[in-house]
């Protein structure tokens, strides 16, 4: 068993794929329920495409904030992709603590985020304060009508970063939570065996990637 935590709109196909956002649950309503939420405003135009997408893919609710609804020690990789930069640190703890749950020992843990150490080099060329703090993505204006503030609050969500990490500081995350054998490793590489059709240069040109694995002798194995 593999899973993918935050799949997004590029779930991985032989995969167990979950995404936390409530386009998810949404996409269990009739269509002229979510087309009225959309025409109305409550929902974007973005929102309706992903509620469609996942009525045509297999992903699952899973908020790792409050769980993986997987049972203990018995997946072989857990894969996730530009989402860890979404959770507080404390939220971001718990994550690795349930990723290490739901691992067999010697599962492989990879993780995919936005790399601020790209993104300062990027500032020290340019010196444009602005297109730095924008690449962020860490302040969202609210919506101007009530009903889309609504929608906010009760489907969508808050969705900018919490946080941001580079090689070292997710390899000392991973570390400092039990995991072993943690590396930083370049696009299309990976210790996972089988990795079928998962992605493992997912937007390259913005990742660092991490992986570790849960120690077959570690105290931490439940």
């Amino acid at each position: 068993m593999k899973i993918n935590l935050g799949c997004g709109m590029t779930p991985t196909p032989g995969w167990i794929n979950f995404d936390n956002s409530l386009s998810v649950k949404l996409s269990r309503l009739p269509s002229p329920i979510t087309g009225l939420l959309q025409w109305t405003g409550v929902i974007s135009s973005r929102n309706l495409e992903y509620i469609n997408f996942c009525r045509m893919h297999n992903i699952s609710y899973a908020d790792v904030r409050r769980g993986i609804p997987i049972p203990d020690a018995c997946v072989d990789a857990v894969y996730s992709s530009h989402m860890l930069e979404h959770l507080t640190r404390d939220e971001a703890a718990a994550f690795m603590r349930e990723a290490r749950r739901v691992l067999k020992p010697g599962g492989v843990f990879r993780i995919a985020v936005p790399d601020l150490a790209l993104k300062i080099r990027e500032y020290a060329l340019s010196d444009d304060a602005d297109a730095f703090i924008d690449s962020l993505d860490i302040c969202k204006p609210l919506p101007r009508t009530l009903l889309a503030r609504i929608g906010l609050i009760c489907f969508v969500g808050i969705r900018h970063h919490q946080w941001f990490y580079d090689g070292r500081s997710l390899c000392r995350l991973m570390t400092e939570h039990a995991f072993s054998s943690v590396q930083v490793l370049p696009p299309g590489v990976t210790s996972i065996s089988e990795p079928g059709q998962l992605d493992l240069a997912e937007r390259f040109s913005e990742s660092v990637y991490v992986e570790g694995k849960k120690s077959p002798y570690s105290c931490f194995n439940l």
